[in-house]
């Protein structure tokens, strides 16, 4: 993909729905007694393997391009896969569905993509296999392939060393078909989809600051969900808004759940001209956002904001190469067990195009204001983050830039590169 220097950016543009509510949905439906309608579904590749996982559990998913209906047939309805489940590039997927397997009477096996096979299972296969599951894969089960039996589960109160809502699920769902209670504690309060679409689903879920817990036994009921767009989608084009020069962008249904917003506080923060209207308020509330060209200053990003922007450090680190003095990102080293090490990628990336920016142990400096430099290849390293980071640095460049591996992106963003021509169309009027 061959990116060009934008002189500006105009318009309004629906953002697609968000990837860990659409891949929750059909998780959460299939287990659910009824049917269930998803509306707004990400049509993506990470959400489309959590649909073939669980069609070859047995369940029936329809899907008609942004609506999926899925018949569900609640958790001791899942049936033996004749084949391994293959989550593709999906961590979501994996160690989501681990939860719920470990609560099955027969044996699963588990793999994935060359992305997935690098990506650490432990956090998830030592507290599901403390619970009574049995797991073995590479590494003592710490790597794909990876074969679960379900087991008799027992409920336990876990700690856990990391603020991730991937882990906090698997407990969770595991929880489902455990005895008695169980709680998992977080350093920091990760996203809570799963403890909102769990009570729309008529689970009941206790929470407590960084601590959720769920009683065992309890069965789901099927619910009709609307899927509000991806605020880490929508992250990349408000970064766009605000430092292409005289731009004015809309985006139509963000989510807006307080534990994504952090990129939100960011931009605020380092002075964007941000706004929001049409609030709803439903268990997943949603607004549209709109932006403008601005002048930023840089700051710091570190402790309890990270786990709620942790998917938008990437684009925040190209929008500080473009903010006023130096803003430092740390307490982030989740990074390094993302899809790549985001914090090597960004920098060696960035680094091409001219950005002042240093790796750090658990983030990175960057200094601004520096004018980029195009004229070169980057590539995704197969990251769809890193390829929507770049495809936006792209429009600041003063030489044509060549994304390899743009295809990435279709992972979390089918319509990206639609929607940046409309934009960019919309500016040229």
């Amino acid at each position: 993909m061959k990116l060009k220097k934008a002189a500006s950016l105009k318009g309004i543009i629906r953002i697609p729905g968000d990837k860990s509510i659409s891949h929750r949905a059909v998780m959460f439906g299939s287990i659910a007694e009824g049917i269930t309608s998803i509306t707004n579904f990400l049509p993506g590749a990470d959400c489309l393997s959590t649909i073939s996982c669980f069609q070859k559990l047995g369940v029936e998913i329809e899907r008609k391009g942004t609506n999926v209906t899925v018949k569900g047939i609640g958790l001791k309805g899942l049936a033996p896969a004749e084949e391994t489940l293959d989550v593709g590039n999906s961590g979501t997927t994996i160690r989501l569905i681990m939860g719920i397997l470990a609560g099955t009477s027969f044996e699963s096996n588990l793999a994935g993509d060359e992305s997935i096979s690098k990506r650490p299972m432990s956090r998830v296969t030592k507290p599901l296999t403390e619970m009574g599951a049995s797991i073995v894969g590479r590494e003592n089960g710490n790597y794909t392939p990876l074969t679960i039996s379900g087991g008799h589960l027992k409920g336990i109160e876990y700690k856990s060393e990391v603020a991730s809502a991937q882990v906090k699920s698997a407990i969770l769902l595991a929880g489902l078909s455990g005895e008695g209670m169980t709680t998992v504690e977080e350093p920091h309060k990760s996203r809570d989809h799963t403890e909102r679409m769990l009570r729309a689903f008529g689970v009941e879920v206790e929470e407590e600051k960084t601590t959720a817990s769920i009683r065992g036994g309890q069965t789901l009921t099927a619910a009709d969900i609307n899927v509000p767009g991806d605020i880490s989608s929508a992250a990349f084009f408000l970064a766009a808004g605000a430092i292409v020069p005289d731009s004015s962008i809309t985006l139509q249904n963000v989510g807006v759940n307080p534990t994504r917003t952090g990129v939100l506080d960011v931009l605020k923060a380092m002075g964007a001209e941000i706004s929001m209207g049409n609030m709803s308020s439903s268990a997943e509330p949603a607004a549209d956002i709109s932006i403008k060209t601005s002048n930023l200053k840089g700051t710091t990003i570190s402790g309890e904001l990270i786990p709620r922007l942790i998917d938008e450090i990437p684009i925040l680190a190209l929008l500080a190469t473009q903010a006023e003095g130096t803003t430092i990102i740390k307490d982030a080293e989740e990074l390094k067990v993302k899809e790549t090490n985001r914090i090597t990628t960004v920098v060696e990336e960035l680094s091409k195009l001219g950005a002042d920016i240093k790796a750090t142990a658990d983030g990175m400096i960057i200094a601004g204001r520096t004018p980029l430099k195009g004229g070169c290849k980057v590539s995704s390293h197969g990251d769809h983050r890193i390829g929507m980071m770049l495809a936006v640095a792209g429009l600041m460049t003063e030489e044509e830039l060549e994304l390899e591996g743009s295809d990435a992106i279709s992972v979390s963003y089918p319509s990206f590169f639609d929607h940046l021509a409309e934009l960019s169309a919309s500016s040229e009027l």
